[in-house]
C-alpha cells in the first residue's frame, strides 16, 4: 500500500521553525506519511496567492493526498477551521477562501468544521493553529480516519471573489493575477477563452501601455529580451520577457490590466 502524502502550502517562509514544526506534529501522528512542500513562499497573509498556487498544483498529486494549506491572516479569530473532500483529495485549511479555486475545479463532496478536540493538540495556540489544529487534522486524515470524525458537517463556506476577464465582441480586458519568480505576468485568461476569442485571426495584446509581441509556444521562441505572450504550465496567458522579467521591464504587478484585441 502506498504511503500517505501530506502536501504543505503556507506563507510561513523557511527562515522560522513554523513549517518544520507542522511537519513534526504531523509525523508524530502519522509516521508513515510523506510530507511534500508545495511552497512556503506565499506572500504573508495573501489568501488569493495561496488559492492560485494550490489550484496550479494539487491536480498533479496522487489521489488521496491531504493538502495542509495555512495562509491565515485571521488566525485566532472566530473564522472557522475546515476540512474537505474534493476530486479524490482531502484539504485542511482556514475557512477564508483559500480553497476557492480548488473547489471551483471540483466542488467538494463534504466539508466539515474542525470541532472534534481529540484530533487537535491538547492546547491550541491562538497564534499557531497550523501546528495545533491543522497539522493534527491533516495527519489523522492521512492515517485513515473518515472526514466526518473531525467535526460537524457544513453546508456553506467562504469563497474569494477572483477577478474574471471581461469579454467583449472585439476585445478581452484581462488582469494579471500573479507574478511568478521569473517575473512572468500570469493573467486570468485561459487558453480556451483566448482561442475561442481569437478564432485563428490576428490578435493584439497590450499589457499596461506596452504592446506585446507575438504569442509564442515557449520562452526561447522569442528573441532575447523581447516582450512576448505565451500559455504557461497553468494554461493561462502570460506576458513574459525572453531571458528577463516582464514585471521589472514593464513595471507591472498583480492587478495590472491586459487588453487582448482582434487585429
Amino acid at each position: 500500500m502506498a504511503r500517505p502524502v501530506i502536501a504543505l502550502l503556507t506563507d510561513f517562509g523557511i527562515r522560522d521553525h513554523y513549517a518544520g514544526t507542522m511537519k513534526g506534529v504531523a509525523l508524530g501522528i502519522c509516521p508513515d506519511a510523506t510530507c511534500v512542500d508545495i511552497t512556503h513562499d506565499i506572500p504573508p497573509h495573501d489568501v488569493l496567492a495561496g488559492a492560485l498556487e494550490l489550484a496550479a498544483s494539487y491536480k498533479y498529486f496522487p489521489a488521496g493526498t491531504v493538502f495542509l494549506v495555512v495562509v491565515d491572516p485571521g488566525v485566532g479569530s472566530s473564522r472557522r477551521s475546515i476540512a474537505a473532500e474534493a476530486g479524490g483529495y482531502r484539504f485542511v485549511a482556514p475557512d477564508n477562501g483559500v480553497l476557492t479555486l480548488a473547489f471551483r475545479d471540483t466542488p467538494p463532496k463534504r466539508v466539515v468544521e474542525l470541532t472534534e478536540r481529540r484530533y487537535a493538540r491538547p492546547t491550541v495556540s491562538r497564534t499557531f493553529e497550523g501546528r495545533d489544529r491543522f497539522a493534527p487534522a491533516a495527519a489523522w486524515l492521512a492515517k485513515g480516519i473518515d472526514l466526518s470524525g473531525l467535526g460537524r458537517l457544513l453546508t456553506s463556506w467562504q469563497s474569494l471573489s477572483v477577478p474574471e476577464p471581461a469579454l467583449g465582441e472585439d476585445r478581452i480586458v484581462a488582469e494579471v493575477l500573479r507574478v511568478d519568480r521569473f517575473g512572468n505576468l500570469v493573467t486570468n485568461v485561459d487558453r480556451r477563452v483566448f482561442e475561442r476569442f481569437a478564432g485563428g485571426g490576428g490578435i493584439e495584446i497590450v499589457a499596461g501601455t506596452q504592446a506585446v509581441g507575438t504569442v509564442v509556444a515557449t520562452y526561447a521562441d522569442a528573441e532575447p529580451g523581447a516582450v512576448c505572450a505565451l500559455f504557461g504550465s497553468s494554461e493561462h496567458l502570460e506576458i513574459a520577457v525572453s531571458g528577463g522579467s516582464a514585471a521589472e521591464r514593464l513595471a507591472l504587478a498583480r492587478g495590472a490590466r491586459v487588453t487582448i484585441s482582434r487585429g
